[in-house]
């Protein structure tokens, strides 16, 4: 069972979730995690945009990262090179690598902002390699400020999602960074079924509820269900998203429309992980269109660089992560998510 939450906490949380995205903004910016400053009457969900900000290399371009012209890039990703508490781009890259900074540079260019994206599938995340909350704190700071970004997406999935330790200590660790930056705007991106969050994602909202954390947005991983879910990808998406929807609302204690401005959707464009699984370009636009429907904050994909068909001589391994293993044209998924 979850730990229960103190009234501060879940006010904290609910505050930052009614007012996300609410703040207008100029030209081509995205609004998802727009940083609170006095309480306000969030826009209703017909009137608010939907951003598009897909996830990214960090530390490689793309010819498709920016079709579809997003409002934000989720770079992925900053985990631990193995046991010690030293961020790193995909666990390998020096955090202020001067070919990151110029990449970032080109990337903002347009007018878009970047959100830092820490953990993902693979490797370690940095709360199960630090040893004190102020430490992991650090951390991310260090990642946030090389990549000249107020805006941090927790990717949490596999076993450190099941880590009840690192998930604590993530938790603190964030709350005391916000108290040191007071516009840092956190999301947490999550695996999801039809069915809804699981348990363990349940318990990390909670958790974060429980340590005061002000989060911005849920990101659903609307993707790799298993292979008994063969049936349409983009029903899929939205089954999810409705019964995620139902649970922010219980557990961050806010309104409907609210609880659909405080969520994003990220889906596996093409040949998802599990076999049976292949979200197409009418999937996409499926999402899209519901998600401006219901004032979803952002919709995005797992990602920019795979984008585009493969070649005649792809095997099944660089369908998944060079390409997308369906019929397009490089972008159409970028451009079908942008709306």
């Amino acid at each position: 069972m979850r730990a229960h939450r103190n009234a501060a906490a879940g006010c904290a949380l609910l505050f930052a979730l009614t007012t996300a995205g609410c703040t207008g903004q100029d030209g081509p910016t995205d609004t998802t995690d727009a940083a609170p400053t006095a309480p306000s009457t969030p826009s209703a969900p017909t009137t608010a945009t939907t951003a598009y900000a897909p996830y990214v290399s960090a530390t490689t371009a793309s010819d498709t990262d920016t079709a579809g012209s997003p409002t934000a890039y989720n770079l992925a990703f900053v985990i631990s090179s193995g046991d010690d508490c030293v961020p790193r781009w995909n666990g390998v890259q020096d955090i202020d690598d001067a070919s990151v900074a110029s990449r970032v540079e080109k990337l903002s260019g347009s007018g878009a902002t970047v959100r830092v994206s820490f953990g993902g599938a693979s490797g370690t995340e940095l709360a199960a390699a630090c040893d004190s909350a102020s430490a992991l704190a650090a951390a991310y700071g260090a990642a946030l400020d090389a990549a000249g970004s107020t805006r941090a997406d927790f990717d949490i999935e596999g076993d450190a999602l099941t880590d009840a330790g690192s998930v604590a200590l993530r938790s603190e660790a964030i709350a005391l960074l916000q108290k040191e930056r007071s516009d840092l705007e956190v999301s947490f991106t999550l695996p999801v079924m039809p069915s809804g969050l699981d348990t363990d994602g349940l318990a990390l909202l909670a958790s974060a509820n429980d340590h005061g954390v002000r989060v911005s947005t849920v990101n659903l991983m609307t993707m790799n269900y298993g292979e008994s879910y063969t049936d349409d990808m983009g029903d899929y998406a939205l089954a999810s998203a409705q019964a995620a929807h139902t649970q922010l609302r219980k557990v961050f204690g806010t309104s409907d429309a609210d609880a659909w401005r405080g969520m994003a959707l990220t889906s596996m464009l093409g040949v998802n992980d599990v076999a049976g699984e292949t979200f197409t370009l009418a999937d996409a636009a499926e999402v899209r269109a519901f998600a401006e429907e219901k004032g979803i904050a952002w919709v995005s994909m797992w990602a920019a660089f795979r984008d585009e068909p493969c070649a005649d001589d792809a095997s099944a391994a660089e369908a998944l992560t060079d390409c997308s293993g369906v019929e397009q044209e490089s972008g159409a998924f970028a451009e079908a998510f942008a709306g």
